[in-house]
């Protein structure tokens, strides 16, 4: 639903779900990754108080379930970062969240055309597709189009 921003300009409240037609944009949030001064210390905190099974390579996979506890397709990321990393560049942001979308490839290019600061890398392997986009704040976006059996 539309309003107006102290300029007047129409802004809506909720971006538009569909690009073209049936594509969504972003459809959840695949992960959330941030960084720590002291990670090992912060992801053990984590792991002892609230019972997030860290891994060694920093974070942990959520499973998805239904409401019985049964597994359906899907996994949400979450991991700490050492505050020395570059996994967020160019952003200087300490945090990052990855968004699962639709149709990876469709987006960039309208993303492009709508004139945002479209990371030009776009990385395919067994885990999915990905993109990155910068926000106006400046935030590295990860864009995550996951396998078709996720």
């Amino acid at each position: 639903m539309p309003h107006h921003d102290e300029a007047g300009e129409e802004t809506f409240l909720s971006p538009p779900p569909h690009i073209g037609g049936t594509m969504k944009r972003v459809t959840g949030i695949g992960g959330i990754f941030f960084k720590a001064k002291d990670a090992p210390s912060l992801q053990a905190w984590y792991k002892r108080h609230l019972g997030i099974d860290v891994q060694v390579w920093g974070g942990a996979a959520f499973e998805w379930t239904d409401a019985e506890g049964k597994p359906v397709a899907g996994t949400t990321a979450w991991c700490i970062d050492p505050q020395e990393s570059d996994h967020f560049a160019p952003s200087s942001a300490p945090f990052m969240v990855n968004y699962r979308v639709e149709d990876l490839h469709a987006l960039v290019k309208v993303l492009k055309e709508e004139g945002c600061n479209v990371l030009e890398k776009i990385e395919e392997s067994e885990y999915g597709k990905f993109a990155w986009v910068i926000d106006p704040e400046g935030n590295k976006v990860e864009l995550w189009q996951p396998p078709q059996c996720q």
